[in-house]
């Protein structure tokens, strides 16, 4: 009887803790978007485009469209190789003074894939294994850039770079965020540097982590770089989609001087994977 008489009391009370409801479910990573490089030929043209020509900070190199010598998919990754080499410019124009467009022929060759019209992200982790080039004038990057950048210009529509690795300093990984402080549009960077050896030799990973209040940078799972929205007065924009871009630069305003005698050169990316966070229980971010 007395046990009967518990149960009934349980019963009328009903359920417990209604207001207090279970915690929501953490965010976790899943992969959106990534190539692992499994296939042979040009890269994946459902995924990449190309930058062509000379394009940024009076570099070197010509950049070329789906053209294997320069960008080319075997043996599980892509390999992206300068070259010293001629080749014609597609943009010149005799009597011409400007850099891009005054030289009949380039002298160096590269290539600059990118996601612009294929993908972009609002949000997310970026991470690419890559094994670097070596020597005086090489310039490769894992970076971003707002897809707005063809309306509102740079730095506006803000820069993230994962990895920028310049050769005459052979043990040194920059991390960047550029952007336009608010509410002035004066031009604003967040640079940090570390020092990682065997970067040419061996394969390191390189990713970032954004969210809606900063951006985080990681060389082999270490932190580098943390950039906080609201102390850089970045305003809005890091709130808008940012496109990914593998490039091999040769030269120009921070690469440098040339050594000639280290051609050709490769810049190899094991893999690329692009992250959303989604909680356990199925829901979106």
């Amino acid at each position: 009887m007395m046990i009967c008489n518990f149960l009934l009391a349980l019963l009328a009370c009903g359920p417990a803790n209604d207001d207090n409801p279970k915690p929501e479910a953490p965010a976790e990573w899943r992969l959106v978007w990534g190539d692992e490089f499994d296939y042979v030929g040009l890269p994946d043209a459902t995924k990449w485009d190309y930058e062509e020509g000379f394009v940024r900070n009076e570099e070197r190199q010509y950049y070329t469209r789906a053209r294997r010598e320069n960008a080319y998919v075997e043996d599980g990754v892509l390999t992206i190789t300068g070259r010293k080499e001629s080749i014609r410019n597609a943009a010149y124009v005799a009597g011409s003074t400007a850099w891009k467009t005054k030289d009949e022929y380039a002298s160096y060759t590269s290539a600059c894939l990118i996601t612009k019209g294929k993908a972009s992200w609002t949000y997310g982790k970026i991470e690419v294994k890559a094994k670097l080039p070596a020597g005086k004038g090489v310039w490769p990057a894992i970076w971003t850039l707002g897809d707005n950048i063809w309306e509102v210009g740079w730095p506006r529509c803000g820069e993230i770079d994962i990895m920028e690795h310049v050769g005459f300093e052979p043990h040194n990984i920059h991390t960047n965020v550029h952007y336009a402080k608010q509410p002035d549009n004066q031009y604003a960077t967040n640079m940090r540097t570390i020092v990682v050896e065997n970067v040419q030799a061996e394969y390191h990973v390189y990713s970032m982590e954004w969210d809606n209040e900063s951006i985080r940078i990681f060389v082999d799972g270490k932190e580098v770089n943390r950039f906080d929205f609201n102390v850089a007065r970045a305003g809005q924009i890091f709130q808008k989609p940012q496109y990914l871009l593998l490039n091999l630069a040769l030269g120009g305003s921070w690469g440098g001087a040339i050594d000639d005698d280290i051609f050709p050169q490769s810049y190899i990316i094991d893999y690329v994977r692009v992250y959303q966070k989604e909680r356990a229980d199925g829901a979106g971010s």
